[in-house]
C-alpha cells in the first residue's frame, strides 16, 4: 500500500514537463500570431519609406550655343575690285597681318592728281607773294608823294587797294594749298585701306570673298572676315527659364555635353547673369554666360550643348521621398507628435527656428556676456512658442501645411484661405511680423555682437524664416507619429530633412485601401 502513491508521482512528472512545454509552444506561437497580425496590419494600413543618408545634387538643365568670347568682323571702309585674298577658312592670323588687298590704281591717280594740284597752287602762291610786293612798294611810293601833295589822294586810295587785294590773293592761294594738302592725305588714307590687316590675334572662320569680286562699301562696310579671338577660352549662352533664374549665381558649376562628343562630360563655371529677357511664346527666359576652358582645342564654335547649372551639392544628408511631404492624413489632429528626448531637455529638436538660432549661435564663438544675453533671449522664446502651442491646443493643430519660418501658422485673423497669390502674401507678412519680433527680444544679444557678428546673426535669421518647414508622419510600435521637419534641397524626387528623425526612419508616404 505505501509504494503506490509513490509510483504514481514518478509517472506524473513527465506529465508536467509536456504540460508546460505544449504552455510554452503556445506561448511562442501566440507571440509571433500576434507580431505577424501586427504588422500585417501595420503594412496593410500604410505604404511608408525609409529616411536614407546620401547625397543630393539639384541642377538647372538648358541649352545654348558655344562660340568664342570675343568674334572680330572685318569690313572694307572702301571699295574696289580685291586683288589678293591671303587667307583660308581656320587661318591663324596674328594682330597687324594682311589678310586681303583691293586695287590701290583709283587712289594712287587721286594722289598724283592731288599732288600736282599742290604744285600749281604753290606756283600761284609764288606769283601772288610777287605781286603782293610790288603792291606794297607801290603803295609806300604813292603814300609819301600824297604826303608831299604830289600826286591825288585817289592814286593813293588806288594804291592801297592794289595792296590789300594782293595780300588776300595769297591767303586764298595759301588756303587753296592747304585744301588740297588734306583732300590728298585722305586719298592716302583710303589708299592705306586698300590694305585689309587683321585687328587682333586669332582664327579665321569665315571668309566672304574672294579674289576679281568687287567690293562696295556705299552705305555700310561690307563684312568680308569673322575673326574669333582665342578659341582657348570659350563661352556658353543659356536660356533659363524665369522660374530657375533666382537660383542661378556667378560662380556656380555647370557640366555640359555636346552631340559631337557624346562619351565626353565638359566642364564651365557660370560667369554673368544677363538682365536681358527674352520672351518667347510667352515664355520669359534670361541669358546666362557660362565660361569654358577649351585649350584642348576639342571644342568647336557653333556646337549647341545640353548643360545643368549645379545648384547645389549636398553631400550625405537625411533625404526621404518627396511623396512623404505630400501625405497629409485625414485625422492629422489626433496624430500624436514626436516626444522629446530626455537628452533634448524635454523640447523637440531640430525642425524649429529656436533650434536655427541656437545652432547658428553655438558656432558664432560668443563670449560669456554675448552667451548668457542670447540664453536669456532664446528662454523667452522657447516660453512664448510653448504658450502659443498651449493655447492652439497641444500645438498639433497646424496639420501637415507646409510653412515658412518658425513653423507655425498665421495670425488669428489671417487665415490662409484661398490659396495663389492671396497665400503668398499672408506668408510674406507672417515672416516679416516674425522678423520684426525676433529682432525686439534679440535686441540686448544683437547690441553686444560686432560688425562680422551681426552680419553672421542677420545671414542666418534670414535664411532660418525663409526656410520651408512641414511635417512628416513616421510609425512608431505600430502607430503614428508627427514629427515637423526642416525642408532642404530637392532634386526633384527626394529632399533633404533635418529635424527629430534619424536614418531609417519609417516616413508614411500614403494609406492603403483596406481589405
Amino acid at each position: 500500500m505505501s509504494q503506490r502513491p509513490s509510483h504514481r508521482r514518478k509517472r506524473s512528472f513527465p506529465g508536467l514537463l509536456v504540460a508546460a512545454a505544449v504552455v510554452v509552444a503556445v506561448a511562442v506561437g501566440g507571440w509571433f500570431w500576434w507580431r505577424d497580425a501586427r504588422s500585417a496590419a501595420t503594412d496593410s494600413a500604410w505604404r511608408t519609406v525609409k529616411v536614407e543618408r546620401g547625397d543630393i545634387r539639384v541642377a538647372i538643365s538648358a541649352t545654348g550655343t558655344l562660340s568664342a568670347i570675343s568674334t572680330v568682323t572685318v569690313g572694307s571702309q572702301i571699295s574696289g575690285q580685291v586683288t589678293d585674298v591671303l587667307v583660308d577658312f581656320n587661318s591663324e592670323v596674328k594682330k597687324g597681318e594682311v589678310l586681303a588687298r583691293i586695287d590701290p590704281s583709283t587712289y594712287e591717280a587721286q594722289i598724283e592728281a592731288g599732288n600736282a594740284q599742290i604744285a600749281s597752287a604753290r606756283a600761284s602762291l609764288s606769283q601772288a607773294q610777287a605781286t603782293l610786293r610790288n603792291a606794297e612798294l607801290d603803295y609806300r611810293r604813292k603814300a609819301d608823294l600824297g604826303a608831299q601833295r604830289l600826286v591825288a589822294q585817289a592814286d593813293v586810295d588806288q594804291a592801297r587797294a592794289a595792296l590789300d587785294q594782293a595780300r588776300a590773293q595769297v591767303n586764298s592761294t595759301q588756303a587753296q594749298i592747304r585744301q588740297q594738302t588734306a583732300s590728298t592725305q585722305s586719298t592716302r588714307v583710303n589708299l592705306d585701306r586698300t590694305v585689309i590687316r587683321s585687328p587682333v590675334d586669332g582664327v579665321v572662320l569665315t571668309r566672304t570673298i574672294e579674289p576679281g569680286q568687287t567690293v562696295a562699301a556705299s552705305l555700310q562696310a561690307p563684312e568680308l572676315f569673322t575673326i574669333a579671338e582665342d578659341l582657348s577660352k570659350m563661352k556658353i549662352e543659356l536660356a533659363v527659364d524665369e522660374a530657375d533664374i533666382g537660383q542661378v549665381k556667378q560662380g556656380l558649376a555647370v557640366s555640359f555635353t555636346a552631340d559631337a562628343f557624346p562619351d565626353r562630360q565638359f566642364r564651365g563655371v557660370v560667369d554673368q547673369v544677363r538682365l536681358a529677357a527674352t520672351t518667347t511664346n510667352n515664355v520669359v527666359t534670361y541669358p546666362v554666360v557660362v565660361s569654358v576652358d577649351n585649350s584642348d582645342g576639342t571644342l568647336l564654335p557653333g556646337l549647341t550643348v545640353n548643360a545643368e547649372i549645379e545648384v547645389s551639392n549636398r553631400k550625405n544628408v537625411l533625404k526621404v521621398s518627396n511623396a512623404a511631404l505630400r501625405y497629409k492624413p485625414a485625422d492629422a489632429d489626433q496624430v500624436a507628435a514626436a516626444a522629446p528626448s530626455a537628452q533634448d531637455g524635454g523640447r523637440p529638436r531640430g525642425g524649429g527656428l529656436a533650434d536655427d538660432l541656437a545652432a547658428v549661435a553655438a558656432g558664432m564663438k560668443l563670449d560669456a556676456t554675448q552667451q548668457a544675453a542670447f540664453d536669456a533671449a532664446i528662454a523667452a522664446m522657447r516660453e512664448r512658442q510653448q504658450a502659443m502651442r498651449e493655447r492652439a491646443g497641444g500645438g498639433n493643430a497646424g496639420g501637415n501645411r507646409t510653412q515658412r519660418g518658425g513653423g507655425m501658422g498665421p495670425p488669428p485673423g489671417m487665415a490662409m484661405a484661398g490659396g495663389g497669390a492671396n497665400a503668398a502674401n499672408i506668408q510674406a507678412q507672417v515672416r516679416q511680423r516674425m522678423m520684426e519680433r525676433i529682432q525686439q527680444e534679440f535686441a540686448d544679444f544683437t547690441s553686444l555682437l560686432d560688425d562680422t557678428q551681426k552680419a553672421q546673426w542677420s545671414r542666418a535669421l534670414a535664411s532660418s524664416l525663409n526656410a520651408t518647414r512641414t511635417t512628416l508622419y513616421r510609425v512608431v510600435d505600430g502607430r503614428r507619429e508627427s514629427v515637423q521637419v526642416r525642408i532642404g534641397a530637392s532634386d526633384g524626387t527626394s529632399s533633404e530633412v533635418s529635424g527629430p528623425i534619424a536614418e531609417g526612419d519609417e516616413i508614411i508616404t500614403g494609406e492603403r485601401a483596406p481589405k
